[in-house]
């Protein structure tokens, strides 16, 4: 008997980095984490956030983050 289990994210928060699970490529900000699809793999996910301005990337970063946490919670 086979049963689905849902994707869990690995994310840590570092509050001494405002900017972690950020990077800067070439001016635009991407975001990183990863996921685990089964108990066995583990995907990277990497997105970019599309803006060039820090704290646009760390409120796409924030809404992303809650977002994919209230769907695999729920």
């Amino acid at each position: 008997m086979r049963t689905e289990q849902a994707p869990q994210l690995s994310i840590r928060i570092d509050a001494s980095n405002p900017n972690h699970h950020l990077w800067n490529n070439n001016g635009t900000w991407w975001i990183n984490f990863t996921i685990h699809p089964t108990p066995i793999m583990k995907e990277r996910v990497r997105h970019s956030l599309r803006t060039r301005s820090v704290d646009e990337a760390r409120a796409g970063r924030d809404a992303l983050l809650l977002k994919l946490t209230s769907r695999v919670c729920a």
